[in-house]
């Protein structure tokens, strides 16, 4: 039985989301996904001939959804955190479930327990005993590690390295290549810069970058 899908987002984060379906299907040797397009309200041109040549039509923007065929479930492709809790909010009047992607080049360990919407591109790493929430993404080649907490709406950006034991709250970012140290806590709505390290807990709604990150 193929699911329906849609996409949310047809920049290149949401294409790249649309690869990982892809992927998990010829992984399986099997039609999980059947795609039916994506859902954009401000689509460049540039993205819309993008889509094109990826054979995905585009149906219109976020609202198509709310006369979405039955079964239809969604995925936002939408890497800037509060841009996806922001849509999520949208689609959820809809009625219209997510569905989880993790591409067959990830690796999600035992007693990991993640939420609808999850997506873990190619390379991503979770170990073991992680909770993840809900449409959280973890890019290329990102690193979670052992008893991590992970709330709504976390983007760990591609190869960045979260350690053991540490907690992101809601709508945190991890920038490219950054790092965070062992036991540690990323506020909410908070940004990680690309290759800082987190050397001591960051506060809710700020910026930190450098070596040691402030």
């Amino acid at each position: 039985m193929t699911v329906p899908l849609v996409v949310v987002g047809c920049g290149g984060h949401g294409r790249e989301v649309l690869a990982i379906a892809r992927a998990m299907d010829a992984a399986a040797g099997r039609r999980r996904w059947r795609l039916l397009g994506f859902v954009d309200d401000r689509p460049s041109e540039e993205n819309l001939k993008r889509v094109q040549r990826l054979d995905v039509a585009y149906l219109g923007g976020v609202a198509w959804l709310r006369d979405a065929p039955p079964d239809t479930h969604h995925v936002i492709g939408i890497g800037d955190p509060r841009v996806r809790r922001a849509v999520a909010g949208r689609v959820n009047a809809y009625g219209v479930p997510a569905a989880s992607l993790a591409h067959p080049a990830a690796t999600v360990g035992p007693d990991t327990v993640y939420g609808p919407g999850f997506v873990a591109f190619a390379g991503a790493r979770v170990t073991t005993n992680v909770t993840v929430g809900r449409h959280v993404h973890l890019n290329q080649n990102a690193t979670v590690g052992h008893d991590c907490v992970l709330d709504d709406f976390v983007s760990v950006n591609p190869l960045a390295a979260v350690s053991g034991d540490c907690h992101l709250a809601e709508g945190a970012l991890v920038g490219t290549t950054a790092a965070v140290l062992q036991g540690l806590r990323v506020g909410r709505d908070s940004t990680v810069g690309a290759g800082a390290c987190v050397v001591r807990d960051v506060p809710d709604g700020v910026v930190v970058k450098g070596v040691p990150a402030r």
